[in-house]
């Protein structure tokens, strides 16, 4: 039981998968006695009958459909937040001077709601992809690139200080000293803004989108549909689960040496 239960101690890969599935366990255990009490399929239906209605989405509603458009709105825009974001956030964390330029307008910026932005975008981008991949990237973007920021000031300048002693170049010094200390957790900063960029798409396709797992819900709504309403949530967390678990594979093929402690 102690190392069950001192802080950043490694449990065994069993006790990982045991307790990760049964939260799961606990949650629907939790959502069935709710549906049970409350015992109105309007307000909160129960398990069975979220999976039944999931089953008649894909097979009469064209979900697939829906889910196909969210992930390509959520790819495209989050591709193009992060090939901005990421060289722009190593040159602030390695440059004061770019640091002190982009700084405050962007710490500025990054707390204005991505949302507040969508009626804006309305007006001059109309109602097509490019206002929802906007509402992508300004969600994205900016909290992205101080992140970025952070994890390459936080390299210690000693570790660039002995390459250089040793006879590094400076263009060496940042491709064999500098980027391997800073993508490890560039990759980890990456997969926490990924699901951000979901909330973001959702709420740009409640708004305006005629297909998308956002517009989706809003016609599930006008029909009081719970059932369905919850299952396109539940589905919108299952695509985070598997992005999630493809950014994670993706760091431990890429970064090996880089010790990772379990969640």
């Amino acid at each position: 039981m102690r190392t069950y239960l001192t802080p950043k101690q490694a449990i065994p890969r069993e006790a990982r998968l045991t307790l990760g599935i049964g939260s799961f366990i606990v949650i629907l255990l939790l959502w069935t006695l709710g549906s049970g009490l409350i015992d109105n399929p309007l307000f909160l239906p129960n398990p069975a009958a979220v999976v039944i209605a999931w089953i008649g989405m894909v097979q009469h509603q064209h979900f697939l459909g829906d889910v196909g458009w969210s992930t390509f709105r959520i790819v495209a825009g989050f591709l193009i937040a992060a090939a901005m974001a990421v060289p722009l956030g190593l040159l602030m964390g390695s440059f004061e001077v770019v640091r002190a330029f982009f700084q405050p307008p962007i710490n500025a910026i990054r707390y204005m709601p991505a949302s507040a932005f969508i009626p804006l975008l309305i007006l001059l981008q109309g109602l097509g992809e490019d206002e929802k991949l906007t509402v992508i990237w300004i969600g994205v973007f900016f909290q992205l690139v101080l992140m970025v920021m952070d994890i390459a000031h936080r390299v210690p300048a000693e570790m660039l200080s002995v390459a250089y002693t040793l006879g590094a170049s400076r263009w060496t010094v940042f491709y064999k000293v500098f980027l391997p200390a800073t993508f490890p957790e560039v990759v980890d900063a990456l997969r926490i803004t990924m699901g951000w960029a979901w909330t973001y798409l959702i709420v740009a396709e409640l708004v305006a989108a005629e297909r998308g797992i956002g517009s989706f819900i809003l016609i599930s709504e006008r029909f009081l549909r719970a059932d369905r309403i919850i299952a396109a949530i539940l589905t919108i967390g299952l695509l985070g689960l598997i992005t999630d678990a493809i950014f994670a594979g993706i760091h431990r093929w890429a970064f090996p040496y880089v010790e990772k402690v379990h969640a």
